[in-house]
This record gives structure tokens, sequence and C-alpha cells, in this order.
């Protein structure tokens, strides 16, 4: 087993070098590898932009992020005044307790979501609902989304 592991390294070593004096691949830690274009191979060319094209809309970076955008989609879902249960939307989602307390506090900071703490009896219970700014700023990420897409299949 100990002849194994030099073999191993020895040979990753000799590949890396093979590859680098072909110019498919630089250093180790050095980023993703790079074609190298020969001589008389064509290179593609961006699409030209018109004068009339319209920019693509901005996102919202702080909806746009995978797990607050499925936060944010299942809170659209309730009244203007509802509210979740954290455990339940922890459940609905299926993410850990610590994932979804990092991203409903980003949320809570771009004015998003409320977070309620209150006690049932004596057991403390949190409840999350959608703000109407939140509301606002998902109605307008998913028209962004739609125009976007509209935008992308527009031009093929």
């Amino acid at each position: 087993m100990a002849d194994v592991l030099p073999r191993r390294l020895d040979h990753r070593r000799r590949r890396h070098r093979r590859h680098a004096r072909r110019g498919l691949a630089g250093p180790p830690g050095r980023g993703p590898r790079r074609r190298r274009v020969h001589r008389g191979e064509p290179v593609a060319q961006a699409a030209p932009v018109t004068a009339d094209a319209t920019p693509p809309p901005e996102l919202d970076p702080v909806i746009h992020a995978q797990a607050r955008l499925r936060v944010v989609a299942a809170l659209n879902t309730l009244g203007d005044r509802d509210e979740m249960a954290f455990p339940a939307l922890k459940d609905l989602l299926g993410m850990t307790a610590g994932n979804l307390s990092v991203h409903l506090t980003k949320l809570e900071d771009a004015g998003y979501v409320r977070i309620t703490k209150t006690h049932k009896g004596r057991t403390p219970v949190t409840y999350v609902g959608l703000t109407k700014r939140g509301r606002l700023a998902f109605d307008e990420y998913t028209r962004a989304i739609r125009a976007l897409l509209d935008h992308a299949g527009g031009s093929s």
C-alpha cells in the first residue's frame, strides 16, 4: 500500500508537466483550463448589439440566492398578514435550522420578512411572515425573470 501512493503522486506530476507543455493546463490552483486556439481555427464572435436592444433587467441579489428565493416563494403563498412557524417552514423547505436562520436574517435585514418571537405557554415560538416590501420585491423579481426569459427567447 505504501508503494502505491508515491507512484500516484509521481504520475500526476508527470501528467501535469506533459499537459503544460501542450498548453492544456497551467500550474495547479491557477483556475480553469483554457483551450488553446490554433491558427486558422474560427473564433466565436459575440452577437452584435443593436441600438434598439434593451439591456436585460437587473435581478435582486438578496432574493436571487436559491435558498432565499425558496423562502420568499413559500411565504408569498400566505396571505398579507399571515405567518408561518419556523419549524413548519424548515420542514416545508427541507433546510436545516441553522441554514434557514442565516437566510432569514439576510431577508430580515433587507426588510423582506418579519420575524416574530413569542411564547406559547412556556415554549418559545418563532413566526415568519413576508412584509409588504418583500412581497413587492418578489413580484418585481418574478417580472424581471419573465422579462429576461422573453429577452432570451426573442434573440434566438
